[in-house]
């Protein structure tokens, strides 16, 4: 397992600056608006062949100026105690202040590592704006600008020789092992709920504030031996009401979880219905070739007969016919109503998604498809195919070579598409099928 960093301090610091720095990414929203991190981010790094991980966490504080106040403080204390080794980060621009005192004796009295580094310190004519804070008390500080790169080396040097080695016989297992799972929705429907209870800790900020996650979180989360990365993403907002450039960004970010997930957990509320957002976000997912799989959550809250689900799924089928494939399941967050039947889904989802075909039996699907319906004319020439291959997984990716590729009608796309589904079992995840022209010469017929 991997050693991990904290960095920790008071709002608007320039934490999150320096984790994107040392994780060489902007996994971490920087804005100049006080309190943007709330949540824990996790990234990896790695300096003179060590590598560690790295947690960004919200602006700590010591009384609860407002509802995220505990919370926040809760994060931080989960990072700090998960932690090898905290990074104590300081301003030196705005210089010393009561808090950091404050702050200072907290950390330096914990049993693991503590470096203090001043930021905001752009380069050596500006150090001498360090000396206030050697009135802490404190052995070493290491001037630095998070933004610039200037007194990274320095920092870096010690830290590395300051953690323990990589490795165990209980390491974490490779993201590559896990199944990568985004809980997606609009604000408000319970995705870190969601989350909090399949861990079974507060692991991330609940709140009836919509827009609470700003940023796109990892947990793992491991179950019969299989390995689960949850990733809870910002609620996803309609364009009209993403008004602050700080939740634009979280959007954006949510739209990038979608792109490194396996499967999609479109998390809807189902006291409220299905809405037009709801199935928007499902496009999302599905145009980024997602495995998907509907959660209808708050179902505790639902007035309902022996048939309200079955009207839920017919509703839920119409609305968003492309996703007919995708299973789906009423669930409660609050509860722990048929959580545990998500995992069941998901790797049945999950292993369509991932399988791999054979040649021949692809083609035999597609000669009896042909045979069955043939496709229209081109320009009184018939359509013909050769034959058809499976490129790649995730989701399951066809070739079929045909003589005129751009005259195949989207309508038998689909119809191949679904023999496809139906013939080989792959009835619950996405499927993409391309139509090339057969490379070589040309019978003058097939011309």
């Amino acid at each position: 397992m991997k050693p991990i960093v904290a960095i920790v301090g008071r709002p608007n610091v320039g934490k999150s600056t320096f984790f994107n720095r040392l994780t060489r990414s902007s996994n971490a929203l920087v804005d100049d608006i006080a309190g943007v991190t709330r949540d824990r981010i996790y990234g990896d790094a790695r300096w003179d062949d060590c590598d560690f991980t790295v947690v960004d966490t919200g602006g700590f504080l010591l009384s609860d100026v407002d509802d995220f106040g505990r919370q926040i403080r809760l994060q931080v204390n989960l990072a700090v105690e998960d932690a090898d080794l905290i990074v104590l980060v300081l301003d030196g621009k705005s210089g010393l202040s009561p808090f950091d005192r404050d702050l200072i004796e907290i950390f330096r009295g914990l049993p693991k590592p503590v470096l203090f580094a001043v930021n905001k310190i752009d380069g050596i004519e500006k150090e001498d704006q360090v000396s206030d804070f050697y009135a802490l008390g404190l052995d070493h500080l290491y001037p630095l600008s998070a933004a610039h790169g200037y007194g990274l080396n320095d920092l870096l040097d010690d830290l590395v020789a300051l953690l323990p080695a990589a490795g165990g016989p209980q390491g974490s297992p490779a993201e590559d092992d896990m199944i990568r799972l985004a809980v997606v929705g609009r604000p408000n429907v319970g995705k870190s709920s969601l989350i909090n209870r399949l861990l079974g800790q507060e692991r991330l900020l609940v709140s009836d504030i919509p827009g609470t996650t700003r940023d796109a979180i990892d947990s793992v989360y491991t179950r019969q031996g299989q390995s689960y990365l949850l990733i809870d993403t910002a609620g996803i907002r309609r364009k009209a009401r993403v008004s602050q450039k700080i939740e634009k960004f979280s959007v954006i970010k949510a739209l990038k979880s979608l792109d490194r997930c396996d499967v999609a957990l479109i998390l809807m509320d189902a006291s409220e219905g299905i809405t037009e957002q709801d199935v928007k976000i499902a496009g999302y997912a599905y145009e980024r070739g997602c495995g998907c799989i509907f959660l209808l959550n708050k179902w505790d809250l639902v007035q309902k007969d022996t048939h309200t689900a079955d009207r839920y799924y017919r509703r839920l089928r119409s609305e968003a016919k492309f996703l007919n494939f995708a299973p789906a399941l009423t669930i409660s967050a609050r509860s722990g109503q048929r959580l545990p039947k998500i995992f069941n889904m998901v790797d049945e989802v999950y292993a369509q998604y991932a399988r791999r075909i054979g040649t021949g039996p692809i083609n035999k699907v597609l000669e009896r498809a042909v045979a069955r319906t043939e496709p229209s004319l081109h320009r009184g020439r018939p359509i013909k195919f050769y034959y058809a291959t499976q490129v790649s997984t995730k989701p399951p990716t066809f070739v079929a070579f045909v003589n005129y590729p751009e005259a195949v009608h989207f309508s038998y796309k689909r119809y191949l598409l679904n023999q496809l589904r139906t013939q080989t079992g792959l009835t619950q995840t996405p499927l993409r099928i391309y139509f090339r022209k057969r490379e070589g010469r040309l019978r003058r017929s097939e011309r």
